[in-house]
């Protein structure tokens, strides 16, 4: 398929939730709204027990912020509306009450490093390497930020987020704990995913629900933080740094 979708699938209480766009797997305002809505309704259906959530294609797991949507915002409330998307997707994961697998195949940037840190439990190829590249862009990595903090420390967080020009290897992810398992390829990779959701599958849910609170205890003020973060970003994207950086882009 070469059209953007966002997708869920249920079987054995298992939903996997795949999102998809041709370039790269960036997302535009559109899919992360799609996206959002789909990870609040599989979190809300009892029938489920585990949630999956993965890309499609096979190179890149997500490119991060949609470049054409980035150059077309023309006031701050633009702006702060786009960047929000990202916001309303980590604070739909966090709320979630299931545990949220992460599927990672490929390369992560940006917005895509924020969707990984996250899931509750993340696994990856080797071929997962990640960057946080906002800063070159003249903006920052201020909503998805709170995340990756969250997994990799401010130390690591920091050291990704200024050398905004490298890929980090998926070892090197693995090391911080963004990821817990980095296999030689995707076929292992599903495979161990599945056995892992099977497993999770015989936990009591309830037990998971107060567990899922806990791991995010002291995220409580994420809406109201995340917002705030987009309305940085959305003014950010405004400046004459930033046009004269996406112009190149086109």
């Amino acid at each position: 398929m070469t059209q953007a979708y966002v997708t869920s699938t249920i079987e054995e209480q298992i939903a996997t939730i795949e999102f998809f766009h041709p370039a790269h797997n960036s997302l535009p305002s559109d899919i992360l709204a799609k996206l959002a809505n789909t990870i609040t309704e599989v979190g809300q259906n009892d029938e489920v027990l585990v949630i999956v959530l993965k890309s499609g294609g096979q190179r890149t797991f997500c490119a991060g912020a949609s470049f054409k949507e980035l150059i077309s915002i023309q006031n701050e409330t633009e702006g702060e509306a786009f960047f929000s998307g990202f916001a309303n997707v980590i604070n739909a994961m966090r709320k979630c009450p299931k545990f949220i697998i992460g599927r990672v195949q490929g390369k992560t940037v940006g917005g895509g490093v924020g969707l990984a840190s996250s899931m509750d439990y993340c696994m990856a190829t080797k071929y997962a390497s990640i960057k946080l590249s906002e800063l070159n862009l003249g903006i920052g990595p201020f909503v998805v930020g709170p995340a990756v903090e969250r997994k990799l420390g401010v130390s690591g967080m920091s050291q990704i987020a200024i050398d905004a020009n490298t890929f980090y290897s998926s070892d090197w992810a693995l090391q911080k704990g963004l990821f817990t398992q980095v296999f030689d390829s995707t076929e292992a990779l599903d495979e161990a995913v599945q056995d892992f959701a099977k497993n999770l599958c015989a936990y009591n849910p309830e037990a998971v629900k107060e567990m899922k609170q806990m791991f995010w205890r002291g995220t409580e003020d994420w809406d109201e933080l995340l917002q705030e973060r987009a309305k940085i970003s959305g003014r950010l994207v405004l400046s004459e740094f930033t046009k004269e950086k996406l112009k190149r882009f086109k």
